[in-house]
C-alpha cells in the first residue's frame, strides 16, 4: 500500500446484522472529515472499509489508519470463545503495539459502547457487569480532572450531553492496571462517581485506544428516529417521566448538547491522529473540526446567518447548563 496516497478508516461494525442508525451516523461523520482532509491533501485517496465481526466472522484489517469500533446489541459476553473475539482482541493489540513502534503515531481505535466494553474486559481494567435497568436517551456525562486536560474531552469543561442506550456497564476501575498501561479515565456517569450511578464512561486506555461508554456519533435525525418509536417514547416516559421526555425533545436543537457532542468528540479525534501521523505519511495536517448544525441535522433559532458556530478551543459551558 502507499501511505502517501491512500487513507484508510475502517468501520469494525459490531450490530451483528442488526439495522441501525449508528452505522449511518459514523458514515456522515467520516465524509465531513474526509472532506477536511481532501482540502489540504487533494491528492489523498481515501478509502472506507467496512467489516462485521459478529455476524460474519470478519476480522478488523490490519492496515486501516483509523477504526471506529461501533457499539451493538446484546451483551458484551456473546461470542466468548468463538473466532471473532479472539481476533477483536488480537486487533486492540495490534494497534497498541503499532503504536509502541511508532511512538503514538500509529494505527488508532476508537470504540464505542459495545465496543467500549469488549475493551475494558480485553484490557482488564474493570468489571463489566449488567445494569439493574437499561438506561438509555440523551444524558449528562461527567468528566474528570484528568478527562478536562485530555484533548478528547477538554472542548466541554466538566459536563457533555449524549445519547445512552445500554443494559451494561464498566464499574470498579483498576487503577493500577490502567496505569501501567499508560492509561487515563476520563470521564464518570457522575460527578462524584456514585450518586448518578458509578459507571466509567470514557477511558484512554494507552497505545492508540480510546473509547467511549456513550454514543457520540447520535445526530438529530437518528435520536428522532428512536424516540419517535411508540414503544420507546412511553419506555422512556415510565422510567424519566413526562416533563424529561420533553426536555429530550428540546435539547436537541441546543448547540450546546448533543449537537456540540456530536461535532467535536470523534471529528477531534479523527483530526487529532490523522495529524499525528501526517509527517510520517507525507501529509498535510488538518484544522480543527468547526461545529456545523446542518450536518447534525438541525438548525438553530434564526438570529444567525449562518448555521457554523466557532468553538473555542477550550471554553466551557455556560453556568446555566452547570446544574447536576
Amino acid at each position: 500500500m502507499n501511505s502517501r496516497a491512500r487513507l484508510r478508516v475502517g468501520i469494525v461494525d459490531m450490530n451483528a446484522g442488526h439495522k441501525n442508525e449508528a452505522i449511518r451516523c459514523l458514515g456522515v461523520l467520516i465524509d465531513q472529515f474526509a472532506s477536511r482532509v481532501r482540502v489540504e491533501n487533494p491528492g489523498l485517496e481515501i478509502e472506507r472499509v467496512h467489516v462485521s465481526p459478529r455476524d460474519k466472522g470478519e476480522a478488523p484489517p490490519d492496515d486501516c489508519h483509523l477504526y471506529l469500533c461501533s457499539g451493538g446489541p446484546g451483551s458484551p459476553f456473546d461470542g466468548d470463545g468463538e473466532q471473532w473475539v479472539d481476533d477483536f482482541s488480537a486487533f486492540l493489540d495490534g494497534v497498541v503495539d503499532d503504536n509502541v513502534a511508532k511512538n503514538d503515531r500509529g494505527r488508532a481505535a476508537f470504540c464505542i459502547c459495545h465496543s467500549f466494553q469488549m475493551a475494558v474486559r480485553h484490557f482488564g481494567v474493570a468489571e463489566v457487569a449488567p445494569r439493574s435497568s437499561r438506561k438509555f436517551g440523551v444524558m449528562p456525562i461527567y468528566t474528570t480532572e484528568e478527562g478536562r486536560s485530555h484533548p478528547l474531552l477538554s472542548p466541554f469543561a466538566d459536563r457533555l450531553f449524549s445519547f445512552e442506550h445500554r443494559n451494561w456497564e464498566a464499574i470498579g476501575l483498576d487503577q493500577s492496571k490502567l496505569d501501567r498501561l499508560g492509561g487515563t479515565l476520563l470521564a464518570r456517569e457522575s460527578r462524584d462517581g456514585v450518586s448518578k450511578g458509578a459507571a466509567l464512561m470514557a477511558l484512554d486506555f494507552g497505545g492508540g485506544v480510546e473509547a467511549v461508554q456513550f454514543h457520540p456519533e447520535a445526530d438529530r435525525p437518528g435520536v428522532m428516529a428512536w424516540v419517535a418509536r411508540p414503544d420507546q417514547a412511553e419506555a422512556f416516559k415510565l422510567a424519566y417521566g413526562v416533563v424529561t421526555y420533553e426536555r429530550m425533545l428540546k435539547t436537541l436543537d441546543n448547540p450546546l448538547r448533543l449537537a456540540r457532542t456530536f461535532a467535536l468528540t470523534i471529528p477531534g479525534w479523527m483530526t487529532r491522529k490523522f495529524n499525528a501521523m501526517a509527517e510520517l505519511q507525507g501529509w498535510s495536517p488538518v484544522p480543527p473540526p468547526q461545529q456545523d448544525m446542518a450536518t447534525f441535522g438541525s438548525i438553530p433559532p434564526p438570529a444567525r446567518s449562518d448555521s457554523r458556530i466557532e468553538i473555542p478551543r477550550h471554553s466551557g459551558l455556560p453556568a446555566d447548563l452547570r446544574r447536576p
